[in-house]
Protein backbone atom coordinates (compact mmCIF):
# COMPACT_ATOMS: atom_id res chain seq x y z
CA UNK A 1 0.00 0.00 0.00
CA UNK A 2 2.80 2.40 0.95
CA UNK A 3 4.66 1.55 -2.28
CA UNK A 4 1.52 2.38 -4.25
CA UNK A 5 1.12 5.69 -2.39
CA UNK A 6 4.76 6.57 -3.02
CA UNK A 7 4.35 5.70 -6.69
CA UNK A 8 1.25 7.87 -7.00
CA UNK A 9 2.97 10.70 -5.17
CA UNK A 10 5.98 10.48 -7.46
CA UNK A 11 3.75 10.37 -10.55
CA UNK A 12 1.88 13.47 -9.36
CA UNK A 13 5.12 15.38 -8.87
CA UNK A 14 6.33 14.35 -12.34
CA UNK A 15 3.07 15.49 -13.94
CA UNK A 16 3.25 18.79 -12.06
CA UNK A 17 6.83 19.36 -13.18
CA UNK A 18 5.84 18.56 -16.77
CA UNK A 19 3.04 21.11 -16.65
CA UNK A 20 5.42 23.71 -15.25
CA UNK A 21 7.92 22.99 -18.00
CA UNK A 22 5.23 23.52 -20.66
CA UNK A 23 3.02 26.40 -19.45
CA UNK A 24 -0.38 27.03 -20.99
CA UNK A 25 -0.24 29.14 -24.11
CA UNK A 26 -1.01 32.80 -23.41
CA UNK A 27 -4.31 34.07 -24.79
CA UNK A 28 -3.77 35.91 -28.06
CA UNK A 29 -4.87 39.54 -27.98
CA UNK A 30 -6.10 41.73 -30.81
CA UNK A 31 -6.18 45.51 -30.62
CA UNK A 32 -9.11 47.31 -32.24
CA UNK A 33 -9.75 51.04 -32.38
CA UNK A 34 -13.34 52.06 -32.99
CA UNK A 35 -15.78 54.93 -32.77
CA UNK A 36 -17.47 55.54 -29.43
CA UNK A 37 -20.89 54.78 -30.91
CA UNK A 38 -20.16 51.06 -31.29
CA UNK A 39 -19.33 50.86 -27.59
CA UNK A 40 -21.87 53.37 -26.21
CA UNK A 41 -24.66 51.60 -28.07
CA UNK A 42 -23.76 48.30 -26.42
CA UNK A 43 -23.13 46.58 -29.76
CA UNK A 44 -19.57 45.45 -29.00
CA UNK A 45 -20.76 43.61 -25.90
CA UNK A 46 -22.87 41.52 -28.26
CA UNK A 47 -20.41 41.11 -31.14
CA UNK A 48 -17.09 40.44 -29.44
CA UNK A 49 -17.73 37.59 -26.95
CA UNK A 50 -18.80 35.08 -29.66
CA UNK A 51 -15.74 35.99 -31.75
CA UNK A 52 -13.40 35.69 -28.76
CA UNK A 53 -14.85 32.31 -27.83
CA UNK A 54 -14.64 31.00 -31.39
CA UNK A 55 -11.00 31.98 -31.91
CA UNK A 56 -9.71 31.74 -28.33
CA UNK A 57 -8.56 35.35 -28.16
CA UNK A 58 -9.27 38.65 -26.45
CA UNK A 59 -10.07 41.88 -28.31
CA UNK A 60 -8.77 45.01 -26.57
CA UNK A 61 -10.98 47.94 -27.59
CA UNK A 62 -9.92 51.57 -27.83
CA UNK A 63 -13.13 53.61 -28.27
CA UNK A 64 -12.40 57.11 -29.57
CA UNK A 65 -13.59 59.32 -32.41
CA UNK A 66 -13.14 57.93 -35.93
CA UNK A 67 -10.33 60.39 -36.70
CA UNK A 68 -8.33 59.25 -33.67
CA UNK A 69 -9.18 55.60 -34.35
CA UNK A 70 -7.67 55.87 -37.82
CA UNK A 71 -4.61 57.72 -36.47
CA UNK A 72 -3.99 54.75 -34.16
CA UNK A 73 -4.12 52.52 -37.22
CA UNK A 74 -1.73 54.76 -39.12
CA UNK A 75 0.76 54.53 -36.26
CA UNK A 76 0.43 50.75 -36.02
CA UNK A 77 -0.87 51.00 -32.46
CA UNK A 78 -3.85 48.78 -33.29
CA UNK A 79 -4.41 45.81 -35.56
CA UNK A 80 -7.82 46.70 -36.97
CA UNK A 81 -10.16 49.72 -37.11
CA UNK A 82 -13.98 49.79 -37.08
CA UNK A 83 -15.25 53.27 -37.95
CA UNK A 84 -17.83 55.40 -39.82
CA UNK A 85 -16.45 58.17 -42.00
CA UNK A 86 -16.13 56.88 -45.56
CA UNK A 87 -13.96 59.73 -46.90
CA UNK A 88 -11.46 59.28 -44.08
CA UNK A 89 -11.59 55.49 -44.48
CA UNK A 90 -10.83 55.75 -48.21
CA UNK A 91 -7.93 58.11 -47.45
CA UNK A 92 -6.63 55.63 -44.85
CA UNK A 93 -6.65 52.80 -47.40
CA UNK A 94 -5.28 54.95 -50.25
CA UNK A 95 -2.38 55.94 -48.00
CA UNK A 96 -1.43 52.30 -47.62
CA UNK A 97 -2.34 52.11 -43.93
CA UNK A 98 -5.30 49.78 -44.28
CA UNK A 99 -6.31 46.83 -46.43
CA UNK A 100 -9.42 44.80 -47.17
CA UNK A 101 -12.03 47.33 -46.04
CA UNK A 102 -15.48 45.74 -45.70
CA UNK A 103 -18.91 47.31 -45.28
CA UNK A 104 -20.52 46.08 -42.06
CA UNK A 105 -23.68 47.98 -41.15
CA UNK A 106 -25.42 51.33 -41.19
CA UNK A 107 -27.92 53.50 -39.39
CA UNK A 108 -28.42 57.25 -39.64
CA UNK A 109 -27.65 60.52 -37.92
CA UNK A 110 -30.39 62.42 -36.12
CA UNK A 111 -30.56 65.99 -34.87
CA UNK A 112 -31.57 66.08 -31.22
CA UNK A 113 -33.05 69.01 -29.35
CA UNK A 114 -35.44 70.03 -26.57
CA UNK A 115 -39.06 69.03 -27.08
CA UNK A 116 -40.05 72.72 -27.08
CA UNK A 117 -37.66 73.23 -30.06
CA UNK A 118 -36.73 76.91 -29.44
CA UNK A 119 -35.00 77.25 -32.84
CA UNK A 120 -38.01 75.93 -34.74
CA UNK A 121 -35.99 73.14 -36.33
CA UNK A 122 -39.08 70.99 -36.91
CA UNK A 123 -40.37 73.60 -39.38
CA UNK A 124 -37.20 73.60 -41.49
CA UNK A 125 -36.57 71.77 -44.75
CA UNK A 126 -33.41 69.65 -44.60
CA UNK A 127 -30.49 69.45 -42.18
CA UNK A 128 -28.59 72.52 -43.52
CA UNK A 129 -31.71 74.66 -43.06
CA UNK A 130 -32.09 73.26 -39.53
CA UNK A 131 -28.51 74.25 -38.70
CA UNK A 132 -29.14 77.76 -40.06
CA UNK A 133 -32.16 78.09 -37.76
CA UNK A 134 -30.09 77.04 -34.73
CA UNK A 135 -27.33 79.53 -35.57
CA UNK A 136 -29.83 82.36 -36.22
CA UNK A 137 -31.53 81.76 -32.88
CA UNK A 138 -28.20 81.34 -31.05
CA UNK A 139 -29.54 78.19 -29.42
CA UNK A 140 -26.89 76.06 -27.69
CA UNK A 141 -25.34 73.46 -29.98
CA UNK A 142 -22.95 70.88 -28.53
CA UNK A 143 -20.46 69.51 -31.06
CA UNK A 144 -18.39 66.38 -30.66
CA UNK A 145 -15.40 68.51 -31.69
CA UNK A 146 -13.19 65.42 -31.86
CA UNK A 147 -12.82 64.63 -35.58
CA UNK A 148 -15.10 61.63 -35.11
CA UNK A 149 -17.35 60.36 -37.87
CA UNK A 150 -20.24 62.28 -36.30
CA UNK A 151 -18.12 65.43 -36.15
CA UNK A 152 -17.16 65.00 -39.82
CA UNK A 153 -20.84 64.77 -40.77
CA UNK A 154 -21.67 67.81 -38.65
CA UNK A 155 -18.96 69.86 -40.38
CA UNK A 156 -20.31 68.78 -43.77
CA UNK A 157 -23.77 70.07 -42.81
CA UNK A 158 -22.45 73.40 -41.53
CA UNK A 159 -20.53 73.80 -44.79
CA UNK A 160 -23.69 73.03 -46.79
CA UNK A 161 -25.49 75.64 -44.71
CA UNK A 162 -22.80 78.22 -45.54
CA UNK A 163 -22.01 78.79 -41.87
CA UNK A 164 -18.76 78.61 -39.89
CA UNK A 165 -20.19 78.11 -36.38
CA UNK A 166 -18.64 80.20 -33.63
CA UNK A 167 -19.74 82.04 -30.55
CA UNK A 168 -20.85 81.25 -27.02
CA UNK A 169 -23.79 79.20 -28.30
CA UNK A 170 -21.49 76.71 -30.08
CA UNK A 171 -19.69 74.32 -27.72
CA UNK A 172 -16.95 71.93 -28.90
CA UNK A 173 -16.95 69.20 -26.28
CA UNK A 174 -14.13 66.92 -27.43
CA UNK A 175 -16.09 64.05 -25.87
CA UNK A 176 -17.78 60.81 -26.92
CA UNK A 177 -21.35 60.71 -28.15
CA UNK A 178 -22.92 59.65 -24.88
CA UNK A 179 -21.25 62.48 -22.97
CA UNK A 180 -22.25 65.00 -25.65
CA UNK A 181 -25.90 63.96 -25.48
CA UNK A 182 -25.86 64.53 -21.73
CA UNK A 183 -24.16 67.93 -22.13
CA UNK A 184 -26.78 69.00 -24.67
CA UNK A 185 -29.47 67.81 -22.26
CA UNK A 186 -28.07 69.97 -19.46
CA UNK A 187 -27.75 73.02 -21.73
CA UNK A 188 -31.22 72.52 -23.25
CA UNK A 189 -29.52 72.59 -26.61
CA UNK A 190 -29.11 70.69 -29.85
CA UNK A 191 -26.62 68.09 -31.04
CA UNK A 192 -26.07 65.67 -33.91
CA UNK A 193 -26.01 62.01 -32.88
CA UNK A 194 -25.90 58.62 -34.47
CA UNK A 195 -29.26 56.95 -33.94
CA UNK A 196 -27.79 53.91 -32.17
CA UNK A 197 -26.26 55.91 -29.32
CA UNK A 198 -29.39 58.03 -28.99
CA UNK A 199 -31.55 54.92 -28.59
CA UNK A 200 -29.13 53.58 -25.98
CA UNK A 201 -29.27 56.88 -24.05
CA UNK A 202 -32.94 57.68 -24.61
CA UNK A 203 -33.92 56.84 -21.04
CA UNK A 204 -31.20 59.19 -19.73
CA UNK A 205 -32.25 62.28 -21.70
CA UNK A 206 -35.44 64.17 -22.51
CA UNK A 207 -34.04 65.41 -25.82
CA UNK A 208 -36.07 64.26 -28.83
CA UNK A 209 -35.36 63.78 -32.53
CA UNK A 210 -36.18 67.08 -34.21
CA UNK A 211 -34.69 66.31 -37.64
CA UNK A 212 -34.22 62.94 -39.36
CA UNK A 213 -34.57 61.08 -42.63
CA UNK A 214 -32.46 63.30 -44.87
CA UNK A 215 -30.43 61.48 -47.51
CA UNK A 216 -27.22 63.14 -46.31
CA UNK A 217 -27.75 61.80 -42.77
CA UNK A 218 -27.06 58.17 -43.74
CA UNK A 219 -24.33 56.62 -41.55
CA UNK A 220 -22.44 53.53 -42.84
CA UNK A 221 -19.75 51.68 -40.85
CA UNK A 222 -16.71 49.85 -42.22
CA UNK A 223 -13.99 47.61 -40.78
CA UNK A 224 -10.38 47.69 -42.03
CA UNK A 225 -7.32 45.58 -41.24
CA UNK A 226 -4.11 47.55 -40.65
CA UNK A 227 -1.64 46.89 -43.48
CA UNK A 228 1.11 44.46 -42.37
CA UNK A 229 3.37 45.85 -45.13
CA UNK A 230 3.25 49.16 -43.27
CA UNK A 231 3.55 47.68 -39.79
CA UNK A 232 5.01 44.18 -39.74
CA UNK A 233 4.13 43.61 -36.08
CA UNK A 234 0.34 43.80 -36.51
CA UNK A 235 -1.68 40.60 -36.19
CA UNK A 236 -3.00 40.55 -39.73
CA UNK A 237 -4.28 36.97 -39.80
CA UNK A 238 -6.35 37.44 -36.65
CA UNK A 239 -7.49 40.87 -37.87
CA UNK A 240 -8.85 39.31 -41.05
CA UNK A 241 -10.72 36.74 -38.98
CA UNK A 242 -12.41 39.65 -37.18
CA UNK A 243 -13.11 41.44 -40.48
CA UNK A 244 -14.68 38.30 -41.93
CA UNK A 245 -16.64 37.67 -38.73
CA UNK A 246 -18.11 41.20 -38.53
CA UNK A 247 -18.95 41.39 -42.24
CA UNK A 248 -19.94 37.73 -42.59
CA UNK A 249 -23.10 35.77 -41.75
CA UNK A 250 -22.33 35.39 -38.01
CA UNK A 251 -21.68 39.08 -37.45
CA UNK A 252 -24.60 40.20 -39.60
CA UNK A 253 -26.93 37.94 -37.66
CA UNK A 254 -25.77 39.34 -34.31
CA UNK A 255 -26.04 42.94 -35.53
CA UNK A 256 -29.48 42.44 -37.06
CA UNK A 257 -30.70 40.81 -33.86
CA UNK A 258 -29.43 43.53 -31.54
CA UNK A 259 -32.33 45.69 -30.35
CA UNK A 260 -33.25 47.91 -27.45
CA UNK A 261 -36.90 48.04 -26.44
CA UNK A 262 -37.65 46.13 -29.63
CA UNK A 263 -35.98 48.73 -31.85
CA UNK A 264 -32.93 47.88 -34.02
CA UNK A 265 -29.91 50.16 -33.56
CA UNK A 266 -28.12 49.14 -36.75
CA UNK A 267 -28.97 47.55 -40.08
CA UNK A 268 -26.72 45.18 -41.98
CA UNK A 269 -25.70 45.30 -45.61
CA UNK A 270 -27.22 42.46 -47.59
CA UNK A 271 -24.91 39.84 -49.10
CA UNK A 272 -23.00 41.49 -51.95
CA UNK A 273 -24.41 44.94 -51.19
CA UNK A 274 -21.82 47.70 -51.00
CA UNK A 275 -21.77 51.36 -50.08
Amino acid sequence: MRKAQRFLGTAFVLVLLALMAFPARAEERLRMSTTTSTENSGLLAVLLPPFEKKFGCKVDVVAVGTGKALKLGEAGDVDVVFVHARKLEDKFVAGGFGVNRRDVMYNDFVLLGPREDPAGVAKTIGAPDAFRAIAAQGSPFVSRGDESGTHQKEKEIWASAGIAPRGAWYVEAGQGMGEVIMMATQKRGYTLSDRGTYIAFRKKTDLVVVREGDKNLWNPYGIIAVNPKKHAHVKYDLSMKLVDFFAGPEGRSLIAGYKLDGEPLFFVFREGEKY
